[in-house]
């Protein structure tokens, strides 16, 4: 699986940006999709998770209520709507790919096994 994360920008605080991820190579529809944010210094975190279907999404407290990971299976893509930004939710966004048949929710960095280039985004106050 190739994955390919677009979107990412600079936006001012309590603005909204939807990333993109779209994904290439084998069934798109067999794996769940994850999205992660690394910000400079910091480990890689978890942000959202979505099942194969689309029917069945988990988040970070973090971001609960603010963002919303969905999918279009049709078009090979995993969204990330963000709402509300904040300037502690800058950093590098990254989708990742993680196989159905993984514990639910797949909310570690070691349940994924393809993982897209990452794109920046940037909240300022």
């Amino acid at each position: 699986v190739q994955l390919q994360a677009s979107g990412g920008g600079l936006v001012q605080a309590g603005g909204s940006l939807r990333l993109s991820c779209a994904a290439s190579g084998r069934a798109f529809t067999t794996y769940r999709m994850g999205w992660f944010r690394q910000a400079p210094g910091k480990e890689r975190e978890f942000v959202a998770t979505v099942s194969w279907s689309g029917g069945s999404t988990y988040y970070a407290d973090s971001v609960k209520g603010r963002f919303t990971i969905s999918r279009d299976n049709a078009k090979n893509t995993v969204y990330l709507q963000m709402n509300s930004l904040k300037p502690e939710d800058t950093a590098v966004y990254y989708c990742a790919s993680a196989p159905s048949g993984s514990s639910w929710p797949p909310a570690t960095t070691n349940a994924y096994n393809y993982w897209g280039q990452g794109t920046q985004v940037t909240v300022s106050s």
